[in-house]
């Protein structure tokens, strides 16, 4: 029996086959699809999906790792209604996919450079896939290094993980907190403290020959790329991750619009150049 084509903005169905707590609100899934005719197009890092919580909605989530099997790893906190429910679902529970949209990181232009990959609070999360891919192409680029900030040693993401994960691909790992609140974080945390934008002046060796990839708070983005750009760094050489409230996911409802872009179409991965006057005004 020949089965249905599914519609273009029907939801695959998905089965949670691993659930990681890895912050108090903030879990990373794993997603397989129930049925073949449910596998989605591999996405690229960067790009990311509309999932669904049947009874509830659906939100745009970025990739947190590219698999080769067919499974979807996204890393979801708990903010409304519709991530409150995934972040809580447990294996076995269903939910709906559809994608990938949107633009990757633009790992060819990278090619050949110094690379300075700077992620804040969950926004290292579309970053880890971009750390994979760049370790399975390590000699593909010159020196890398990844600066990454969270508010607290209690709030960081993936800390855990990351520092094997960069000594698996060659890339130097500079973390670095807002602030230490506690006496055990005092106790614990030997890196930098300060803001993530603190590390960038000495991470630059070579202006002409270095780009970058950014993901985080908007307004860490944009002094991050502020920062860049006084180091020398050319504006069309950073690579920015934008979010927006995406309701369609392919350019059509206009909600994630961003001066005369649609961030789900002509994004979410662009070039400072293109958006630099746009994030400059305030609340657009």
């Amino acid at each position: 029996m020949t089965q249905r084509p599914r519609a273009p903005l029907e939801p695959a169905l998905h089965r949670i086959v691993q659930r990681v707590e890895e912050l108090p609100g903030t879990t990373t899934l794993t997603l397989m699809p129930v049925e073949e005719r449910d596998r989605l197009a591999s996405p690229c890092p960067g790009q990311f999906a509309m999932l669904w919580s049947f009874g509830v909605g659906e939100v745009p989530i970025s990739f947190a790792s590219v698999g080769s099997r067919g499974e979807l790893r996204h890393t979801v906190r708990a903010v409304g209604p519709v991530t409150s429910q995934l972040a809580n679902a447990e294996p076995g529970d269903l939910v709906g996919a559809r994608g990938p949209y949107g633009t990757g990181w633009n790992f060819e232009d990278l090619r050949g450079f110094d690379l300075i990959l700077i992620g804040g609070g969950l926004g290292l999360a579309p970053l880890r896939p971009a750390i994979e891919v760049i370790g399975a192409r390590r000699d593909e680029f010159n020196n890398v290094v990844l600066l990454a900030g969270a508010r607290s040693p209690s709030e960081f993401l993936y800390i855990g993980e990351l520092g094997k994960l960069c000594r698996d691909a060659q890339i130097e790992f500079r973390p670095t907190v807002d602030h230490l609140p506690s006496v055990d974080d005092l106790a614990r945390w030997h890196g930098h403290v300060g803001v993530v934008t603190e590390l960038i002046a000495d991470a630059v060796a070579q202006p002409g020959r270095t780009k970058a990839l950014i993901c985080g708070p908007e307004i860490m983005m944009r002094y991050a790329a502020r920062e860049l750009c006084s180091a020398g760094v050319d504006a069309a050489a950073i690579q920015l991750s934008l979010e927006r409230n995406m309701h369609c996911g392919i350019g059509i409802c206009g909600h994630c619009q961003l001066g005369p872009l649609l961030i789900c179409r002509d994004g979410p991965v662009i070039t400072y150049d293109v958006v630099r006057e746009w994030l400059e005004v305030t609340e657009l």
